[in-house]
């Protein structure tokens, strides 16, 4: 059901150099780095080993540390489901169901914050 997450950190290098050591032993390496114009700034990669499942996203001192992480959909159809569901719950949104084909050209994915901000997320890969 859990599709991928992710975790702040505080000094991206330090921890990605962690993570590519720490990782490397199960087979899993550094796959993917969103382009900084995608997040704002922040430097975001993500580590896998067919496909990025664990990410590190940059913090900023003094930020609350949310966190994200995304659901599996079966359709995009659930995707839009998920988003009006927790919109409606009381969610706020943090970008409408769509593709995103900067992470590959069938990520169909829709994102909310919960009532704490964490960045919920559901995500379809398949094909319409």
């Amino acid at each position: 059901m859990i599709d991928h997450l992710g975790i702040n950190v505080a000094d991206f290098d330090a921890s990605k150099a962690f993570y590519d050591k720490a990782m490397a032993p199960l087979g899993a390496a550094l796959l993917y780095m969103v382009p900084l114009e995608y997040t704002g700034g922040k430097k975001v990669g993500g580590y896998g080993r067919d496909r990025p499942v664990f990410w590190l996203q940059e913090g900023k001192d003094g930020q609350k540390a949310h966190q994200h992480v995304a659901f599996t959909a079966r359709s995009r159809a659930e995707v839009e489901a998920f988003y009006a569901a927790a919109l409606a719950a009381g969610g706020k949104d943090n970008g409408g169901p769509g593709l995103r084909p900067h992470y590959h050209p069938d990520y169909y994915g829709a994102f909310v914050l919960d009532p704490d901000g964490n960045n919920v997320e559901a995500v379809c890969h398949a094909p319409e």
